[in-house]
């Protein structure tokens, strides 16, 4: 099925080297992730993509490359470059992972993710309370502290509490936790983008970090395990309270511009 894609957007892409294909990848991706490109869709061949992108077609191949190894795409002598259902991208991956999340609104994925944190972050969170070193203890009381210096300027918290919540993956010295980071990374920033407004959740969820801490000063696995879940769930009331209000307003809008 093939069709005319729309590659410009108003925002300029910067697309300069060294990594001139990677840029390229992201830009390509972005547009696959957020299903502005769907899956079965046939890409431009490489002298359209490149002319489009203002690019070499040694850097539409390469990017294409790119996007095959993390399972967008496939490359087909005959047919082309095809977009791969969902079902076979590597979600794991941390650019799909940035390219999913990058969006405006709400993620349709976004669920499914704070369901794999509430699996991965609380037992982290209990092999850390008895693994962490001084260090790591330092490191994670040093990211809360930051989270509450930041109550007046709440976009700056997502960074202390991305801080907050990959200390505690390094913390569980499980070479297999660390690989969660990017995962949580996009998972904090696409929620956070729906409650930054709301100062009323933000307090709420700097009690719950600060239970962590405490856990993690007892040396309490089974306490640091309860405290890290109840700081997801909370998560997932946060963005469906503010996903229907979201819905509600847009509603409203619509009614009042067909009125």
């Amino acid at each position: 099925m093939n069709r005319k894609f729309k590659w410009k957007s108003g925002e300029a892409v910067s697309l300069t080297r060294p990594s001139l294909h990677h840029e390229v990848a992201g830009r390509i991706g972005s547009l696959i992730a957020q299903g502005l490109i769907e899956p079965g869709s046939v890409l431009p061949n490489e002298a359209s993509l490149g002319t489009e992108l203002g690019v070499s077609r040694t850097a539409i191949r390469e990017a294409i490359k790119v996007l095959a190894s993390k399972g967008l795409v496939e490359v087909r002598r005959k047919t082309g470059t095809r977009v791969r259902p969902r079902a076979e991208w590597n979600m794991l991956d941390p650019d799909v992972l940035s390219w999913l999340f990058s969006g405006a609104g709400v993620p349709p994925d976004m669920n499914d993710l704070v369901e794999v944190r509430k699996a991965v972050e609380p037992a982290a969170a209990r092999l850390a309370a008895t693994r962490a070193t001084t260090e790591d203890l330092a490191e994670i009381r040093e990211a809360h502290r930051g989270m509450e210096s930041a109550k007046g300027d709440l976009p700056s918290s997502v960074e202390s509490d991305l801080r907050f919540h990959l200390a505690v993956l390094e913390a569980t010295h499980n070479a297999f936790m660390r690989p969660f980071g990017a995962l949580i990374q996009a998972a904090l920033r696409a929620s956070f983008r729906l409650t930054s407004s709301n100062r009323a959740l933000y307090r709420k969820t700097l009690s719950l970090h600060r239970a962590v801490v405490d856990a993690f000063e007892a040396r309490n696995g089974d306490q640091a395990e309860a405290a890290m879940l109840a700081i997801l769930s909370q998560t997932s009331k946060d963005i469906a309270t503010q996903t229907r209000r979201a819905m509600k307003n847009k509603s409203r809008a619509h009614s009042r511009k067909s009125s």
